[in-house]
């Protein structure tokens, strides 16, 4: 079906009886408590919603509003090639980095390694079982990264959960020899403080910068102390990478005081989450150039010298958002993209009861040149499809899909599918594709839905939580001409110069 012909653009029903029920309140007036749900290492168990919330997801099945359980739709401009389900790995699947012909996709429960020199028919080379939350991973030469942001017993693969409580407890980055793809070795582990959710790479030529965020301090965690208002800073030599280490914590928010100077949340900005570290950052090398989405703030920052970023500007919404989750540049780097990740992407937000322009895109100028530069708010983008009360579903990961001379991207939005978007006019972005699945389950939330959703070198792969990894292919004469584009390499967060 085409966009134009899609008769949920027109719904605007669904998300009334959640908001009876206080679901938009409970999202507006309280921060989320992790930005994405942490079952340790199994799927947590689903959410029974009210009996009206689940007929009416009914009613708009039976009137062709939205999907039937599922069920896929697309526009007509993108073809699903495949999909390859969950195998050995039976956690969330969750973020995803390419090398060459394999994609690597982590998991809760560890990472697998596919072979996609063949697209229509992606070939599993390993599954690695490595338990620990959230297992975002990254690629560079012939190491493979993963975060780990739950307490674990140890830094082994073999470790259990542990309360945070414990000092012996540990979490950090583990580190993979990835010279042989079909058996992965690990070569090395360094704890950071709270954690890591996730992770960036700043690559040099002798040695590898990881910067890795995370958050949620508490005075009892005695390895996450507050005030945690920086970054992790990990200096990883390529050729000895076991000698891996931390070799600073810049603070990125200083201030007075046992909570430092980031957002400081409710009561103060009612919605809106405590800065206690960063979620996720996005560095543009060939510009010096990074971005942070830390929880209440979002920030721009120069990385000339990689052990010690400089901030140069800081924004906030304390109207419209709860948590600053990602962020992508477009390729002339007068733009940046963040992510509002409401209800910590285990909520239904795409709906009537939250509107367009909460859990959204937020798109921003940058003007002005080198250190005072400044982030100029421009517009929100949203899916322009209603969900159900359901399926969970906010602005997720995702990334630029290289047009020359114009402004694109693909991006996840977990239950809400996948959407190609363009937002060459920063005040007034659009879809122009998209894919989906109907909803999990007609009676209880469940989180599923696309994690990341990514374009490389001609093909569009996301990682859906529940149902695997999906490959998808885009016909449409706007992005033809990036399918001329290949890369070696590709960490979504570490982003490339697609052209001179």
């Amino acid at each position: 079906m085409t966009l134009s012909q899609d008769p949920r653009t027109r719904r605007r029903r669904l998300g009334v009886a959640a908001a009876a029920a206080g679901l938009l309140a409970a999202l507006l007036t309280t921060a989320p408590a992790s930005a994405t749900p942490d079952p340790g290492d199994s799927p947590a168990a689903g959410q029974r919603v009210s009996q009206s919330e689940a007929a009416e997801v009914r009613g708009a099945i039976a009137d062709g509003e939205i999907p039937g359980q599922d069920e896929i739709v697309h526009s007509a401009n993108i073809e699903h090639l495949t999909n390859v389900p969950k195998d050995a790995l039976p956690g969330y699947n969750t973020d995803l980095a390419f090398q060459g012909r394999y994609a690597y996709a982590g998991n809760y429960d560890g990472f697998r390694i596919f072979d996609i020199s063949n697209p229509k028919a992606p070939r599993t080379v390993a599954q690695v079982l490595c338990p620990g939350s959230q297992n975002d991973v990254s690629v560079s030469g012939n190491l493979l990264f993963l975060s780990t942001d739950s307490s674990r017993s140890d830094n082994s693969c073999a470790s259990t959960t542990q309360p945070a409580t414990e000092k012996s407890s540990w979490e950090g980055m583990k580190i993979f020899d990835i010279s042989d793809k079909a058996n992965p070795k690990y070569v090395a582990a360094v704890e950071t403080a709270c954690g890591s959710h996730t992770h960036t790479l700043v690559p040099e030529r002798r040695d590898v910068y990881i910067y890795v965020s995370s958050y949620s301090p508490s005075a009892t965690f005695p390895d996450c102390q507050p005030p945690h208002d920086g970054i992790s800073v990990i200096k990883v030599p390529r050729k000895a990478p076991e000698k891996a280490a931390v070799v600073g914590f810049p603070v990125l928010f200083p201030g007075e005081g046992p909570d430092g100077g980031g957002n400081p949340g409710a009561p103060t900005n009612p919605g809106v989450s405590k800065t206690t570290g960063c979620h996720d950052l996005t560095v543009l090398p060939s510009k010096d150039l990074a971005a942070g989405a830390c929880m209440g703030d979002g920030i721009l920052f120069s990385i000339k010298d990689p052990e010690h970023p400089k901030v140069i500007d800081r924004v906030q919404d304390n109207v419209n958002f709860a948590f600053w989750h990602s962020a992508t540049f477009n390729q002339r780097a007068d733009k940046v993209v963040f992510t509002d990740e409401l209800g910590g992407g285990g909520a239904a937000t795409c709906n009537a009861a939250i509107g367009p322009d909460r859990g959204a895109d937020g798109i921003y100028d940058i003007t002005g040149r080198g250190d005072h530069r400044k982030l100029v708010f421009r517009s929100y983008y949203k899916i322009p499809r209603y969900q159900a009360d359901t399926e969970n579903c906010v602005a997720h990961n995702g990334s630029l899909i290289p047009v020359k001379g114009r402004d694109l991207m693909v991006q996840a939005w977990y239950q809400g599918g996948i959407s190609v978007w363009d937002f060459t006019d920063s005040a007034h972005p659009h879809e122009i594709a998209y894919f989906e699945r109907g909803p999990l389950t007609t009676d209880t939330l469940q989180v599923a839905g696309s994690w990341s959703a990514y374009y490389y070198n001609g093909y569009i792969y996301s990682n859906d939580i529940s149902k695997g990894f999906d490959v998808l292919k885009l016909h449409d004469r706007r992005t033809d001409s990036a399918r001329r584009v290949h890369l070696p390499e590709l960490n979504v967060q570490t982003q490339p110069e697609y052209f001179d």
